[in-house]
């Protein structure tokens, strides 16, 4: 069976926006007003979002989670939404390194302390519904920061979907060391601190986070199963700002600081077109 025209309309407006945030990224240039509809639910920001991963055509290699805040996860029906994070976006800082992250210097630009959890290649499909099932498809935990922007200033203003549209403003991920004893560690007990330039602008813990890094975790399993996502060959998941959404500019040095597991940082530059 084909679209009707209604489904055909509303599926060419949802590809005319992926296709104008895609170029947009690819382009590194802003967008001073959001390139199209903007989606009010879910399913149409999740649709724009499928079809922008299909356009854009790099490979995923883990996706972010973040919150939808009071009222918006009533309305919507989710207290999560998800995005891709694209593998060359993806920078190991293992060793104390400080890379340098690019932004749309005049789109929307922040960054997050965030622990990134790795679900293990060969995961088997079941949504596990409890922490101790949640770590067993677990191989890796580490610390890190998410780089969330944006070619359009207005993605969080704008609300959740409008967020969900442009890749849940994600814009990369910086893989820090590995926490120690993440088997059993008790992610509410570790503190975490988030400074930009020098300066100590936020701390806080997982406890305030809903059900925490593993909770995130069955809610993008969840999310990837409903939309016919494969992740068995592994991904990672950033599970949310602990201290919170912190806008930034290029040329700021931020570092996030996990009491008793280290810290990581980089220097977010604007990005440049090739």
């Amino acid at each position: 069976m084909g679209m009707s025209s209604k489904e055909q309309a509303s599926h060419d407006s949802a590809r005319a926006v992926a296709g104008a945030f895609v170029a947009a990224r690819r382009e590194k240039r802003a967008l001073t007003t959001y390139p199209g509809e903007a989606p009010s639910d879910l399913a149409a920001a999740y649709a724009i979002q499928d079809l922008a991963i299909g356009i854009d055509g790099r490979p995923v290699a883990g996706w972010k989670v973040g919150r939808i805040n009071v009222p918006e996860d009533a309305r919507l029906g989710a207290d999560r939404l998800s995005g891709p994070i694209f593998a060359d976006s993806v920078v190991l800082a293992e060793g104390g390194e400080t890379p340098e992250m690019p932004v749309f210097a005049k789109g929307f630009a922040a960054a997050e302390a965030e622990f990134l959890l790795h679900v293990a290649p060969g995961w088997n499909g079941v949504v596990p519904t409890d922490d101790a099932a949640t770590r067993a498809v677990l191989d890796a935990v580490h610390i890190g920061i998410e780089v969330a922007s944006s070619p359009y200033p207005g993605i969080n203003a704008d609300g959740p979907p409008v967020t969900i549209s442009d890749f849940g403003n994600n814009a990369g991920m910086v893989v820090g060391p590995l926490l120690q004893g993440w088997e059993s560690a008790d992610f509410d007990a570790i503190t975490v601190r988030f400074e930009i330039e020098g300066l100590e602008i936020a701390s806080a813990t997982t406890a305030t986070m809903l059900d925490g890094p593993l909770g995130a975790v069955r809610f993008l399993l969840a999310n990837l199963a409903a939309r016919g996502l494969d992740c068995s060959g592994g991904t990672w998941v950033s599970t949310g700002a602990v201290t919170g959404v912190h806008p930034v500019t290029p040329g700021q040095d931020v570092l996030a600081h996990f009491d008793g597991h280290g810290s990581i940082g980089c220097k977010i530059v604007a990005a440049a077109p090739a």
